[in-house]
């Protein structure tokens, strides 16, 4: 039985979580989107993969999607301004302005992008993208 995006998605997080390397799961995210391409989710997660596999016109395109299909995520909002300060893309502090001002709003948001921003640097080792994007939206 071929399984749902749905179930393909909550597999991939769980793999992701168990320590499985980022790039072994692009493809899996990759067709969770092709599959399920208004799935935001999918979107937000494949772009941070990209961020951590250090293809950051890759994560600007996923990142765009998922902004587009659901701009009221921070996650999705910081995936973004990450592969933009990356590519040199202007227009960076709107997307954290607005993730910052959710996150401040909601105290699981806040902590769940606490633990992403941590995961990133157990991730990726130093990255300065994150460290500015960290500053910006926690040094008030």
């Amino acid at each position: 039985m071929t399984k749902t995006p749905e179930e393909l998605y909550k597999e991939g997080l769980e793999r992701y979580k168990a320590g499985e390397e980022p790039k072994d799961l692009i493809p899996l995210f990759k067709e969770i989107t092709n599959r399920s391409p208004k799935s935001s989710s999918a979107w937000i997660s494949l772009s941070w993969l990209y961020l951590l596999e250090k293809k950051p016109k890759s994560a600007h395109k996923a990142a765009k999607t998922g902004v587009k299909l659901n701009p009221d995520d921070p996650q999705a909002r910081i995936n973004l301004a990450l592969a933009m300060l990356e590519i040199g893309e202007k227009g960076v502090r709107t997307h954290v302005e607005i993730a910052q001002q959710m996150i401040m709003a909601d105290e699981e948001w806040l902590a769940e992008i606490k633990n992403n921003i941590q995961d990133g640097f157990d991730k990726r080792g130093e990255w300065p993208s994150l460290t500015k994007v960290k500053s910006w939206l926690f040094d008030l």
